[in-house]
C-alpha cells in the first residue's frame, strides 16, 4: 500500500505517493496560503494510501494536515528526532527547516556524502551534508522572487518582473536593468556561497539543486552538479519507509 507524502512550504504544497522502492508518477501541487481541508479533500478523495508523512515549515499549515488525516490514518511529521539516517554537527537540531532535513535524507542516500542541496523556494537553503555523513549546517539567502518583489515593493519607480532570460547583461530599459540584476545577480550570489561552503568542507561534495526555482535559476551554472525537483519527497519517502514499512 501506498504512503501520501507531503512536502508543505511557504509557497506551494507538493503532494505525492510512494511506497518502500520508489515515487509514483502521480503528483499534485496547490499554493500554501490557500490549502484547506476542502482542497485536501479534492486533492485526495480518489486516492489509496494507508499512512501520511509530512515534511512542514508552515505551522499553521502543519497543523491542518495533523487535524485533517491524523484522525484516519498514521501520520508522521518530520523533524529532528525523525529516522534521518545521520547525525548532527551542530548544537540545536530542532532550528532546522524540515523541508532540510529531508532534503539531506534523500543527498545522502542517492548521491552519498559530502553534498550541499541547494533548495530553491522563497529562500534558497544550503544543506551541507559532510563527509562523515552530518547534517553540518549551511547557509539561508533570499530567493529571486523576493529580492526582486522587495524592490518593487520599496521603490517608487521600479517594477515587478518577470523571471526570464535576459538577453543582455545591459539593461536598455529598467525592466530589462531589473531583470538583467536579479538573474546575474542571483546566480552570481549563489555560485559565491557555494564556493564559500566548499571552501570549509572535506571532500569532493557534490550538489544537488531542488525546488520550483531550480531549473531556471541554476541554468549555465557550472557550480550545480545536478536539479532533482523530488529530493525533499524522495527524503519524505525515505523516513517514510523507516517509520511504516
Amino acid at each position: 500500500m501506498a504512503w501520501l507524502l507531503i512536502d508543505n512550504s511557504n509557497t506551494r504544497t507538493k503532494f505525492a505517493l510512494g511506497d518502500e522502492r520508489s515515487l509514483s508518477n502521480w503528483r499534485q501541487v496547490t499554493d500554501t496560503a490557500g490549502m484547506d481541508s476542502e482542497i485536501l479533500t479534492t486533492i485526495t478523495c480518489d486516492l489509496s494510501f494507508s499512512a501520511v508523512a509530512v515534511a512542514s515549515v508552515v505551522p499553521e499549515k502543519a497543523s491542518l494536515l495533523r487535524e485533517y488525516f491524523s484522525k484516519n490514518y498514521p501520520c508522521h511529521f518530520i523533524g529532528h528526532l525523525s529516522p534521518l539516517g545521520y547525525g548532527f554537527d551542530l548544537d540545536h537540531p530542532e532550528q532546522i527547516g524540515n523541508d532540510r532535513l529531508a532534503n539531506v535524507v534523500a543527498l545522502l542516500e542517492q548521491h552519498r556524502a559530502p553534498g550541499i542541496a541547494v533548495d530553491f523556494g522563497t529562500a534558497v537553503t544550503f544543506s551541507v551534508l559532510s563527509a562523515a555523513g552530518n547534517f553540518s549546517g549551511g547557509a539561508i539567502a533570499p530567493g529571486m522572487d523576493a529580492m526582486t518583489r522587495y524592490l518593487a515593493d520599496r521603490t517608487a519607480q521600479l517594477p515587478a518582473i518577470a523571471h526570464t532570460e535576459p538577453k543582455s547583461a545591459i539593461g536598455k530599459t529598467t525592466e530589462e536593468a531589473l531583470l538583467s540584476g536579479a538573474v546575474h545577480g542571483h546566480r552570481g550570489m549563489i555560485a559565491e556561497i557555494i564556493r564559500r561552503l566548499r571552501d570549509e568542507i572535506a571532500g569532493d561534495p557534490k550538489v544537488i539543486a531542488t525546488g520550483g526555482g531550480a531549473t531556471f535559476a541554476v541554468a549555465g551554472m557550472t557550480a550545480i552538479d545536478a536539479v532533482d525537483p523530488d529530493l525533499t519527497l524522495e527524503g519524505v519517502r525515505r523516513v517514510a519507509a523507516r517509520v511504516f514499512a
